[in-house]
């Protein structure tokens, strides 16, 4: 059994408004995770104690839901909750990941009510912040967005179309033809390029430089920026890179940010790579973070830095698994 979550507000307490707002909430939870009315075998609402006009239930139950047990309650007032809201629990007999959702200025109600969170973790190359982050979705039951994905795959388009990753013009007319794709297929995140997997291919060394130089696009940033916010603004999750608590999500609950020794950080990448089968020289590699380092902190649009509010961890004497504690330690004391 899996509890898809939702909520929204409503302008005004009248049927037709609650009407309106549950049918629209409950369409987009369907849409959103791919589900059949008869897989919905409860739905439980409640809603502020200044909504009286109207059950959500029947609202519900005229919009279609009628194989289902439909439960609404009224809540207590709570201090700093949204007035005229609505809020919903499905409970679905399929196996999925749920996208929770937040509609009409719902997704910022306070997050012990709602349940939806994100988590940014900034750094540079090396530092830890794909693997804690991916471990951190996996303990939390939320998802990894794999931002630097994003990126990589554009710098491999380019760099396949024979295009300069520094021509900005270029890489963002080339960006408008391509179709970019993130998919989770048994909990692994795959990236598809025009319908390609090429999750393997964007790790070569050669292709994370060219990341780098397209990411410093202000026209590319902004392309992928603005649905990397949608989807963090539905649901909880995890989002990696190097401008996330800065400029992606500056609003994310919890902020953290990594580092390490470049010497660290390059011994890391160096055995990823040779595990991959991959044939580097440690002291190129080295020179090529540290340079990495260098233009990702110093571009213009969105550069490398630690948010003011982020919490800094040094992960260079410290296993995946003490930082992941150390980070949930930090986020307990913050709730």
């Amino acid at each position: 059994m899996v509890v898809i979550r939702g909520a929204t507000t409503i302008p005004c307490d009248t049927k037709e408004e609650i009407r309106k707002a549950v049918s629209e909430l409950l369409e987009q939870i369907e849409s959103r995770n791919s589900l059949k009315r008869d897989e919905v075998v409860s739905l439980v609402f409640s809603s502020t104690s200044d909504i009286h006009s109207f059950y959500p239930a029947k609202a519900a139950r005229e919009a279609g839901f009628v194989s289902c047990s439909l439960f609404s309650a009224q809540e207590p007032d709570i201090e700093g909750g949204l007035p005229l809201c609505i809020r919903c629990m499905l409970f679905v007999e399929k196996n999925l990941s749920p996208s929770h959702v937040y509609l009409r200025g719902a997704k910022i109600l306070r997050k012990d009510l709602s349940g939806k969170f994100n988590i940014a973790i900034d750094g540079p190359a090396g530092s830890g912040k794909s693997t804690v982050a991916k471990a951190l979705a996996k303990d939390y039951h939320i998802l990894y967005l794999d931002t630097g994905a994003m990126y990589r795959a554009c710098a491999l388009k380019a760099l396949e179309e024979g295009i300069d990753p520094g021509d900005e013009v270029a890489v963002l007319a080339l960006m408008r033809d391509v179709k970019l794709d993130v998919v989770y297929e048994n909990g692994v995140q795959k990236t598809l390029l025009d319908g390609r997997d090429v999750s393997e291919e964007i790790r070569k060394n050669e292709v994370s430089m060219a990341s780098s130089t397209v990411s410093k696009h202000a026209s590319v940033r902004m392309h992928l920026v603005e649905k990397q916010r949608e989807i963090a603004g539905r649901m909880s999750c995890v989002l990696d890179g190097r401008d996330i608590g800065t400029f992606v999500l500056p609003d994310a609950d919890f902020k953290f940010y990594l580092t390490a020794s470049p010497d660290v950080r390059a011994k890391r990448r160096y055995d990823e790579l040779k595990a991959r089968g991959a044939e580097v020289d440690f002291e190129k590699l080295k020179e090529e973070i540290v340079r990495r380092d260098e233009q990702d902190m110093n571009r213009e649009f969105a550069p490398l830095k630690r948010a003011e509010d982020a919490v800094l961890i040094d992960t260079s004497d410290m296993t995946a698994d003490e930082v992941v504690a150390a980070i949930k330690r930090s986020m307990q004391e913050k709730i």
